[in-house]
């Protein structure tokens, strides 16, 4: 079955550190641009960063310079490290198959002190 499974999230205080993974089953990353995206709260689901299948990379305007989303082919796995966290940072974080309905269940991020 395809299956996206997100882990690494957790409590944070500001100006902390994260690295979240994306771990896939059924398909393989290489074949797909990935993108993770992030809700909070009453907030509309925002996008944080993708990856194309060629290498490079976007990012939101409010994690620019912050965050860093790369891939492993090898262990079909993306990765988001975040640096420099925010207490706006914090959300629920999902990884996705971008132009697709694939998606993680998604991992909780709390950055507060």
């Amino acid at each position: 079955q395809v299956q996206l499974v997100e882990s690494g999230g957790g409590l944070v205080q500001p100006g902390g550190s994260l690295t979240l993974s994306c771990e896939a089953s059924g398909i393989s990353v290489s074949r797909f641009h990935m993108g993770w995206y992030r809700q909070a709260p009453g907030k509309e689901r925002e996008r944080v960063a993708t990856i194309f299948s060629g290498g490079p990379t976007t990012y939101g305007d409010s994690v620019q310079g912050r965050f860093t989303i790369t891939r492993e082919n090898a262990e079909n796995s993306v990765y988001l490290q975040m640096n420099s966290l925010k207490p706006e940072d914090t959300a629920v974080y999902y990884c996705n198959a971008v132009g697709t309905d694939i998606w993680g269940q998604g991992t909780q991020v709390t950055v507060s002190s």
